[in-house]
């Protein structure tokens, strides 16, 4: 099992961010787009490769985000119509989220197997993710959902202050 941590720089201009490993080393490197259209998350190695992208699709009526993993679709967060709260679906072929993904509590499955599990790490300054990766192949994928899924919550909680 490999355990990596996610904290966002709470006021970080540009969104950049990076992914450390349990010796506190970076491993991971998040930039997102400032002020571009559409708006999108880019996922680099220490190699500065990237490894992954997530992308804000422009134009539709409800929020859609993709996200890539080594220049394919791996899946689609989407939300729902619902009157009285939010609703998001994950779609993919072959990865399933259960638990709280919403406050960042969950378990991820590929092919029904357990992959992963993202836990919101409390009392701290900025949002702070443990990531645990049981397949190693799901890495990159499990990084991607994590920065995917806080990108559609910082776009809900902006809508509901405007």
């Amino acid at each position: 099992m490999k355990e990596l941590y996610m904290k966002q720089k709470v006021f970080s201009l540009g969104e950049k961010f990076t992914v450390k490993n349990q010796q506190e080393e970076d491993v991971y490197y998040v930039g997102g787009s400032f002020m571009q259209i559409p708006k999108t998350f880019s996922i680099r190695n220490t190699a500065r490769n990237e490894v992954a992208l997530i992308t804000k699709k422009m134009f539709s009526f409800l929020p859609k985000f993709f996200v890539e993993v080594d220049g394919r679709e791996v899946l689609t967060i989407k939300k729902e119509f619902s009157f009285l709260k939010a609703r998001y679906t994950i779609d993919s072929a072959d990865i399933e989220v259960y638990g709280n993904w919403w406050d960042m509590n969950f378990q991820v499955f590929q092919h029904g197997a357990a992959a992963g599990e993202v836990n919101k790490e409390w009392f701290t300054w900025g949002d702070s993710y443990r990531i645990q990766i049981w397949k190693e192949e799901m890495e990159a994928i499990m990084i991607a959902l994590v920065v995917a899924i806080d990108c559609v919550k910082a776009d809900e909680a902006a809508a509901s202050h405007q």
